[in-house]
């Protein structure tokens, strides 16, 4: 188990090694290559073949949701009616470790032929891919960590962070906003964090009120059929207090006789309201800095309903 646990700590530390080690390879090519993305009116497309198209995949899916608009397309189904798939503006990232397998061979002449930028990822500077490409990004690596230095390892996480950087470089040049990255993620908690308001989660069907002067059996019942453990408390129009189940505990706790108490008996005064147009994460900072777990919501002083906590950790926002 020892030897076990030692062998994967020396495949995790060659590993970041062999990163630490493409700092030196970053050169003018990197900036070239990112002047390209930033002066297309087009997509980036990137392509592989075998472990450097899941890769390819992966730099797609962090150039779309970071405001670069790219598409993957496979080396091995390009030539075989997919490079339809490239426009007049596009720019073309080509990943290959070697630069020189059989199928990266085949598909670079017609890549040239689209005219289109044509950006190389690979180990080998003095490859088929590298001679024939507009620019070259080394992700050179002098080992695989697989025992029998074959299995794509080192090569592929250096293709994959080589791809981080063009994204996070993109994102830096272009002031890309944790609001932009929300757009592209409105399903996600940030977007939600971001976007969704107390309003979208009140239930208009949940919405318990009692009048100053109902009896507190109106208030438990109130209470109980509302299910959200709290209820404002009315003086005509206004809203003057709230009962929350822990009010009513409290009263039976605390209370020999409690059968001719009212709403106004055992209200909290200055109840905490929010606006409908709040964002919930500002709901959910209120709460916890106030230790409740509901809010009064309110929109130009109409009550709207109750917010309660645990709404707002379903929609995944904590």
């Amino acid at each position: 188990m020892t030897n076990i646990i030692e062998f994967g700590k020396e495949v995790i530390k060659l590993q970041s090694e062999s990163i630490r080690n493409l700092v030196e390879l970053v050169d003018e090519n990197f900036e070239t290559a990112i002047n390209l993305i930033l002066d297309s009116n087009g997509r980036v497309v990137v392509t592989g073949i075998g472990k450097s198209a899941i890769i390819a995949n992966k730099i797609v899916a962090t150039l779309n949701s970071t405001g670069t608009p790219s598409i993957f397309m496979h080396a091995a189904d390009a030539i075989h009616g997919d490079l339809g798939i490239i426009k007049k503006d596009d720019v073309i990232i080509c990943i290959s470790k070697s630069g020189n397998t059989p199928e990266i061979m085949d598909l670079v002449p017609f890549l040239k032929m689209t005219k289109n930028p044509l950006i190389a990822i690979t180990g080998d500077t003095n490859s088929s891919l590298a001679k024939n490409s507009s620019v070259v990004l080394n992700s050179h690596v002098d080992i695989e960590i697989c025992p029998n230095n074959l299995a794509p390892t080192n090569s592929t996480t250096a293709q994959l962070v080589i791809g981080d950087a063009i994204a996070a470089t993109l994102v830096k040049i272009k002031g890309f906003t944790s609001n932009d990255f929300a757009k592209f993620h409105p399903g996600g908690s940030l977007g939600k964090k971001l976007y969704l308001k107390v309003n979208d989660l009140i239930d208009s069907d949940l919405k318990p009120m009692v009048s100053i002067d109902d009896d507190i059996k109106d208030v438990i019942i109130e209470i109980s059929n509302k299910m959200l453990g709290i209820t404002p408390v009315f003086s005509g129009d206004s809203i003057v207090g709230v009962i929350t189940d822990g009010d009513l505990r409290r009263t039976l706790l605390n209370k020999q006789e409690i059968s001719t108490l009212k709403a106004k008996d055992i209200m909290s005064t200055n109840p905490q309201i929010i606006d409908s147009d709040t964002l919930a994460s500002e709901a959910l900072e209120i709460m916890k800095k106030n230790k409740i777990s509901q809010l009064i919501v309110t929109n130009n002083k109409l009550y709207l309903g109750v917010i309660h906590i645990q709404s707002l950790i379903k929609e995944g926002i904590s």
